[in-house]
């Protein structure tokens, strides 16, 4: 009794728009999830929470990473992950510097002058904007150089 005829154009009408919206909907959502940062920033936590000098590694999974001093990001195919350090403020590190080497076992005494050196280039390194990256791996070091403690990572 209720029921609209099926002959009835306007409901023709709103059945291809609901359709269409559906179709919509779906079609944004996103295909994959986004890269686990949290686990990185978990690695980089436990290396930086240590009350010891530690090196530890974090596979990645994402094309692209950026890393800054207080927050980590992680992108792969379009999808972007993000994780807060618990145990910031840590020390982004370029290729090529000083603090690279330090990174992948080079004493501080050796690639820095003083400790006042090392502490001026770790402060330098976090007041720098976070760029995104190729990365297959983070390398994580916490160092301690006559009263500096810093937490690299590259």
């Amino acid at each position: 009794m209720f029921d609209a005829p099926v002959e009835t154009w306007y409901l023709w009408v709103g059945l291809a728009l609901a359709s269409a919206t559906a179709v919509g909907v779906a079609a944004t959502l996103p295909r994959a999830p986004p890269p686990d940062a949290a686990g990185a920033a978990a690695t980089v936590d436990s290396v930086a929470a240590s009350a010891h000098q530690t090196t530890g590694l974090h596979p990645l999974s994402a094309e692209r990473a950026r890393i800054g001093p207080y927050r980590l990001w992680l992108s792969e195919d379009g999808e972007t992950g993000h994780a807060t350090f618990a145990y910031g403020p840590v020390t982004p590190v370029r290729r090529d510097t000083a603090l690279w080497d330090v990174l992948h076992g080079t004493p501080p005494e050796r690639a820095f002058g003083t400790p006042a050196d090392f502490q001026r280039a770790a402060a330098d390194a976090r007041d720098r904007t976070p760029e995104w990256r190729s990365r297959e791996r983070l390398t994580i070091r916490r160092v301690s150089w006559e009263g500096v403690d810093v937490t690299l990572v590259g």
